[in-house]
């Protein structure tokens, strides 16, 4: 069994290989009003083909727990096509503290008793006990983890377990464990963005006052510090978590109530099942509680700009890392090699995370044709959005998090860098405004670099090995303290507007983050 762990200090997410019957890959995040017992490794969860078993052995099938009007049984398969408990079972944690939640809330309004309500909560304890010790048996003749969990309850403490659903139907019940699983598996992403950041934040530390040469078009650019374009990435992962954050106050919506669409007769609290989840306060829609998937689609939009943030860092450090650039050394410990050929030594971690942004998309765009033309309120469909969601989350995850790796395994090569510098004129347009400081139009200005730079491309020269006369004899403005402006050393102390490469406004960026991220300056 594979497993990936990250933990912060509420939230633990395990990532886990399934069962042989299910080749399918399994999430299960601990809620974060869990004990600190939930930063076990967790268990792997097999589900037991029960439709498979009972046709060989010729037992009758349990009887469903909707089947009252129903006179014979689905067959075997539309059971194995129907079942969701193969990955739904990840939820497993949340439908627990949803149903405790519920039965504290009957028992207060009279609907069950406080004996019942007990003996539910004792019931689910030892369920869940079960379960992450590897000695509960998943059913696909149950379905989903909902009628696992129920069933199992029943047969454990009999027919206070058939009161549990009082007031609660499947729709509300997957919804809220669906919203407690998303919320807790943002806070597992954030902790990992940070984690990158802070990778980020001291690899720019480390190299503090390297020049590099920027690049737009791919072509070189202008000179930049390096510790300017590490921090560029730190500002996109800082938008990211920022949408995550704000998809994390939209999603903390309780639907648990609204049963299948309609609500209920019964005198159910609402607000009190939503207080004890951790939610803002119950949805106020019950028709919208059960069909709505907003909250999922905006998750998986946050999770694929961030791997799309991912990829172009991955794609820079690829490239940069190639014989073509050299700027970059990754260490041995996060390269591979050629099977054939000897001498290679490939960043595959980061051309895998350029890769996986495609996963991570592709999760996004399932959902979206998904939900595309639905009618309200819920339909079968919407069982098909747990797996996106789970891939998104597993993928994301291993993406930040070799990222980080990378960036504390990397080495940049600096006489490499500074050898490559002078080519392409990084400082043509500091020329440039070194002739507005003239008081030459800009317009005008261009055009004169343009022409000092056509008399450098024959001689195969910089712009600072340009004589005096040379640059007079394009335009007479030219003086001695032009050479102030020229060669890239010069020209990235030209630069002083607010969020610029200049020093001083690097180093003002970077004591930003040093502080919002708790860190020192030593490397």
């Amino acid at each position: 069994m594979e497993s990936l762990s990250v933990f912060n200090a509420t939230t633990s997410l395990s990532l886990f290989s399934s069962s042989l019957d299910h080749p399918k890959p399994q999430l299960s995040i601990t809620p974060s009003s869990s004990s600190s017992s939930s930063h076990r490794p967790m268990p792997k969860l097999d589900v037991h083909c029960a439709a498979a078993a009972q046709a060989q052995s010729g037992k009758p099938k349990e009887a469903k727990l909707w089947g009252g009007r129903f006179e014979e049984g689905v067959t075997d398969a539309v059971e194995r096509f129907t079942e969701s408990i193969s990955f739904d079972k990840a939820l497993y944690k949340h439908d627990i503290m949803g149903s405790k939640a519920h039965a504290s809330m009957l028992a207060k309004q009279g609907l069950i008793t406080v004996e019942d309500r007990d003996s539910i909560h004792e019931g689910l304890t030892d369920i869940q006990r079960r379960i992450e010790n590897g000695e509960f048996e998943w059913r696909t003749d149950r379905e989903d983890v909902h009628m696992n969990i129920e069933a199992a309850l029943t047969d454990l403490i009999g027919e206070a377990a058939k009161k549990l659903h009082t007031a609660r139907s499947r729709n509300d019940q997957v919804l809220t464990d669906f919203r407690l699983w998303c919320r807790d598996a943002i806070d597992a992403i954030l902790v990992q963005i940070k984690h990158l950041q802070v990778s980020l934040v001291r690899l720019a530390i480390k190299n503090e006052g390297l020049i590099v040469p920027g690049y737009t078009h791919l072509q070189r650019a202008q000179p930049v510090l390096l510790q300017h374009l590490l921090l560029a990435f730190v500002e996109q992962l800082e938008r990211d978590a920022g949408r995550l954050l704000d998809c994390k106050e939209r999603l903390n919506f309780c639907p648990l109530g609204a049963c299948a669409l309609a609500g209920t007769g019964l005198p159910i609290d609402r607000f009190m099942t939503s207080d004890a989840l951790g939610f803002t306060a119950p949805m106020r829609n019950s028709i919208d509680a059960v069909s709505d998937r907003d909250f999922v689609l905006e998750f998986l939009s946050a999770n694929s700009i961030t791997a799309i943030h991912l990829s172009r860092l991955g794609e820079e450090w690829v490239l940069w890392a190639s014989e073509e650039f050299g700027f970059i050394t990754p260490s041995d410990a996060v390269s591979t090699g050629s099977s054939i050929m000897p001498q290679k030594k490939n960043p595959d971690p980061m051309e895998l995370v350029r890769g996986k942004s495609a996963r991570v998309v592709g999760d996004l765009v399932t959902l979206l044709m998904l939900c595309k033309g639905l009618p309200l309120a819920y339909n079968r469909d919407l069982q098909e959005d747990k797996e996106p969601v789970f891939d998104s989350v597993k993928t994301i995850l291993g993406m930040l998090e070799v990222s980080a790796e990378f960036a504390q395994n990397i080495t940049f090569n600096k006489e490499r860098i500074q050898k490559a510098l002078p080519a392409g004129h990084l400082d043509a347009t500091t020329l440039a405004d070194y002739l507005v400081n003239k008081a030459i139009p800009f317009r005008t200005s261009h055009d004169i670099v343009g022409r000092a730079v056509a008399i450098c491309v024959p001689k195969s020269c910089q712009l600072q090995e340009l004589s005096l006369d040379e640059l007079r004899s394009i335009n007479p403005v030219f003086d001695k303290d032009v050479y102030e402006f020229l060669g890239v050393e010069n020209s990235v102390k030209k630069f002083r507007s607010y969020g610029s490469t200049g020093s001083e406004c690097v180093a003002t960026q970077l004591d930003h983050w040093v502080t919002k991220l708790e860190l020192t300056k030593e490397a």
